[in-house]
């Protein structure tokens, strides 16, 4: 399994599941709440064989959790497994962030807050810093807001490692504990090989990536101002496989993450009348880094999109842009993201 087809098979799980909620929100709604459920029950039908489809063909580990939330329902598949999370761990982070900020702003002490100042020092870049490495030390001075901006938009590992220290990586993980998350860590900051070497990844599972952004949804874990700040701040522009091939301007609130053998991206859409969070990981993708055309077992997008929702074509045919159509350069465009450890 090339590196491209690791891609092509994360690409084709979240376009599955785009297609479906774009279907759903073009359905006419004359039928009222007996529609609603039929395509419900179609939709997570399919799903479930499409994404066992790309499972069987994937040269690696698939772990995915899915959750309508305008029904609750669910799919999950290795959704208890834990994945390496790369950068999608920067979720935790900026959960934390935020969570420090609504502490400050009640009164507590000793706690971040989204103004406070940090000057850039050399010490702090490491590889994969955009941003950061071409500010100047020593006299650049960026908010922690600043620096979530580009932990989200571009990944910047100087940036998130700054966040990291300002706030703790005991703090963060025990935000993940009270929230029951106890196999999601945050166990080194960016770069770190020493670290990786001896095995300390930043970790989670599909099950408690997804757990962690439906409570942050649902306001369990910051107030309504901060939820909203913080949703928005996650759905800075960035170059990612969910928002790949939705409509413009539609908010996503999304991060994703590559390592060596390892994609995963996690977050939540918030297609109109029927937002939905999707987490999806793989690891142990083999000959990651080889080149060549994919396999012919490799899942095609347009026949993903055909197998997922024959039942609707005739109400979706009518709007055009519920059926996005992906060409093979995206999938090599995908190929050519970073790796941001």
């Amino acid at each position: 399994m090339n590196r491209t087809i690791a891609s092509r098979a994360l690409l084709c799980l979240l376009f599955a599941t785009t297609t479906l909620a774009q279907t759903s929100s073009n359905s006419p709604n004359a039928d009222g709440e007996k529609q609603k459920s039929l395509w419900t029950k179609l939709e997570f039908t399919i799903l479930e064989f499409t994404i066992n489809e790309i499972d069987r063909d994937l040269d690696g580990v698939l772990g995915a959790a899915i959750e309508d939330l305008s029904t609750g329902q669910k799919f999950l598949l290795r959704a208890d497994s834990v994945f390496p999370q790369a950068s999608s761990i920067k979720i935790a982070v900026l959960a934390e962030l935020y969570h420090q900020a609504q502490l400050s702003a009640q009164g507590t002490s000793g706690k971040a807050k989204l103004t406070d100042l940090y000057t850039i020092r050399t010490a702090d870049l490491v590889a994969d810093s955009d941003i950061m490495g071409g500010l100047t030390p020593g006299v650049t001075q960026l908010t922690n807001r600043d620096l979530a901006t580009m932990m989200v938009a571009v990944s910047d590992n100087a940036a998130t490692n700054v966040l990291i220290d300002r706030l703790g990586i005991e703090d963060v993980n025990a935000l993940l504990d009270s929230l029951g998350l106890y196999n999601t860590r945050l166990r080194r900051k960016m770069m770190d090989i020493k670290a990786a070497a001896e095995g300390r990844e930043n970790i989670s599972t599909p099950e408690e990536m997804l757990t962690l952004l439906e409570k942050i949804y649902q306001g369990k874990v910051l107030n309504k101002e901060m939820t909203a700040d913080f949703c928005k701040m996650l759905s800075t522009h960035k170059a990612s496989f969910i928002p790949r091939d939705l409509p413009d301007g539609l908010q996503i609130s999304n991060k994703s993450g590559e390592l060596e053998a390892v994609r995963s991206d996690s977050g939540v859409v918030f297609l109109q009348n029927r937002p939905y969070i999707i987490c999806v990981m793989t690891t142990y993708l083999t000959r990651e880094r080889d080149g060549g055309e994919p396999s012919p077992k490799s899942p095609r997008p347009r026949t993903v999109s055909s197998s997922v929702w024959p039942a609707p074509r005739r109400t979706a045919a009518s709007s055009p842009s519920a059926t996005p159509q992906l060409q093979s350069r995206d999938f090599a465009d995908m190929c050519r993201v970073r790796r941001r450890y």
